[in-house]
């Protein structure tokens, strides 16, 4: 009868066979293969870290837009209630807009005395154009309609 050897040191792995040859136990032809897992895994989790990180990108990059055009509009609606023209108004408000780091995109000065104010700031990693974008906002600031 075959009797397995190789357990707990007596012998190598294998069957005894008749006669008392020892005939290997085959493994399954499995090299390697742990490594494609591994490595898909580590592509896998990769990507999903890019995406995160563009997703975190544009999402920082709206409320920078928000905030600077927010603050440019409360500028310009400030000057133009202590008086000062409408161009020179938008001027301030655009200054303040890129002072906390986005783009003017616009400036309109309402007959009421309200100033709508337009930001743009660049989202993206940086990297690669894939995971680049832009991002407008636009707030509105004055008296109440």
């Amino acid at each position: 009868m075959n009797q397995p050897l190789g357990r707990r040191g007596r012998g190598p792995a294998g069957l005894l066979r008749p006669g008392g040859r020892v005939r290997r136990a085959r493994r399954p032809d499995e090299g390697g293969s742990v490594t494609v897992v591994v490595v898909a895994a580590i592509g896998v989790a990769l990507v999903l870290l890019w995406g995160g990180l563009a997703l975190a990108s544009a999402v920082i990059a709206t409320h920078r837009a928000r905030s600077a055009a927010d603050l440019g509009a409360l500028a310009a609606a400030q000057a133009v209630q202590r008086g000062v023209a409408a161009p020179e108004a938008c001027a301030v408000g655009m200054s303040v807009t890129a002072r906390n780091g986005a783009r003017p995109a616009g400036c309109v000065v309402a007959p009421d005395g309200s100033v709508t104010a337009r930001a743009t700031t660049r989202a993206g990693l940086g990297l690669y154009a894939a995971g680049s974008g832009t991002t407008t906002a636009t707030a509105r600031a004055g008296p109440s309609p």
